[in-house]
């Protein structure tokens, strides 16, 4: 799985640093093209003439290159790789990647990275276990990098282990289970809902709801990073939408909006999650004016949406997929397994606002996935985590 890919190598200051050799030796033999780039320290414990004679690559460590002007780009470093891996990382340089301190070509070659970032971390028991280096580490996995530490296995989302570097095939093993993972979903289209609607009432009112739109865009890029090409269909978010060109995004604001878009695209696709929390009612009439207060009462009819569910358990043909959400404040398992019935869902993904940290605007979601002959649940975890449990089960339906 890694012929022919461009691996940047950071190696920072770090008694492990030994263990870089074992790793480029590893990486060149699976077909890996490798550049080292590595901090001034981490040349007090292995010299460029080593790595360059295992990379047969000019190692880069300065920004300029030598005294005529000539400097190394991080830029073009970061458009050329495939994946960046740091290891060793120390906690000096995990603080800086953390914060954006770039003060070596290391840390600014991982701020201009396009590719994958996976840090091994290095260190003794007592610094990787301080509450500040635990904090970066917590920072750059909520900014998508992936931790490899001893025994916590694929891409590590507990912080456990003793603080030395995992061992180079093993984190070969992690970079190959990457590559191979994005590729898993080749040749699939998934339609993805996500965020709220607003159902309008007049020109500046609306009903809507808490819906963030986090879930559904963190499914939208897991199902993409595995080579999936997803059509987004996403309500009113203020996040930032992904710009990667496996994404396609519509953009709507209404519950008859996502329907429309639902119903026209869900026929060309493999499959499709239903993770918007679509409006149940909408207004029956919308002012063309703001309107005013008026007495000490108003009155406002709403009428039911489109069941977008419903209607595309109807049209989904032989072989192609369907999961939706449940959120529930009580009764929440029944509630959920009768909406999985209902709407002619494969599996159902439930999760309860009695639960502390799931649901609307956290970061965070508490899960179980729901099938009619099954159902998994998993502790609380990031909404990325949590997607890459959700993509897990679909692949596994198909």
């Amino acid at each position: 799985m890694l012929e022919g890919k461009k691996i940047v190598l950071g190696i920072t200051g770090s008694i492990a640093a030994y263990k870089s050799c074992l790793l480029i030796r590893q990486l060149i033999k699976r077909g890996a093209e490798v550049q080292v780039v590595i901090t001034p320290a981490g040349k007090e414990f292995i010299t460029p003439i080593t790595l360059s004679a295992l990379t047969h690559k000019p190692v880069v460590s300065e920004f300029f290159s030598q005294r005529d002007g000539t400097w190394h780009s991080h830029v073009d470093l970061g458009l050329w790789a495939d994946a960046m891996v740091v290891a060793p990382a120390t906690a000096s340089t995990i603080g800086k990647m953390a914060h954006g301190i770039a003060d070596n070509m290391l840390v600014t070659t991982y701020l201009s990275m396009k590719a994958p970032v996976f840090i091994a971390p290095a260190m003794d028991l007592d610094m990787y276990a301080h509450s500040s280096t635990q904090s970066n580490l917590s920072t750059l996995r909520s900014y998508g990098n992936h931790i490899i530490e001893p025994g916590t296995g694929f891409l590590a989302s507990k912080l456990e282990g003793k603080g030395r570097m995992e061992e180079p095939e093993k984190i070969v093993e992690v970079l190959e289970e990457y590559f191979a993972k994005r590729e898993s979903l080749h040749g699939k289209r998934i339609l993805i809902t996500a965020g709220p609607t607003y159902e309008k009432i007049d020109p500046v009112r609306f009903i809507g709801n808490y819906s963030s739109g986090k879930m559904g865009i963190a499914l939208a890029t897991e199902c993409a990073s595995r080579g999936g090409e997803v059509e987004l269909v996403c309500g009113p978010v203020s996040l930032t939408l992904p710009k990667d060109p496996n994404i396609h995004i519509t953009s709507v604001e209404s519950a008859q909006q996502m329907y429309e878009a639902s119903i026209s695209l869900y026929p060309q696709c493999d499959a499709g999650i239903l993770c918007a929390a679509v409006a149940d009612f909408t207004p029956v009439s919308v002012a063309d004016y703001k309107i005013k207060r008026k007495g000490d009462d108003m009155t406002i009819t709403l009428k039911p949406t489109r069941d977008i569910a419903a209607s595309l358990g109807e049209i989904k043909r032989e072989g192609q997929l369907l999961a939706g959400f449940a959120l529930e404040t009580n009764d929440e398992e029944t509630n959920a397994v009768h909406k999985l019935e209902k709407k002619k869902f494969d599996f159902i993904v439930l999760n309860s606002l009695n639960d502390k940290g799931a649901g609307f605007r956290h970061d965070t979601n508490k899960i179980t996935i729901i099938t009619k002959t099954d159902k998994l649940a998993f502790p609380l975890k990031d909404k990325k985590e949590v997607a890459k449990d959700i993509v897990d089960h679909l692949e596994q339906q198909f």
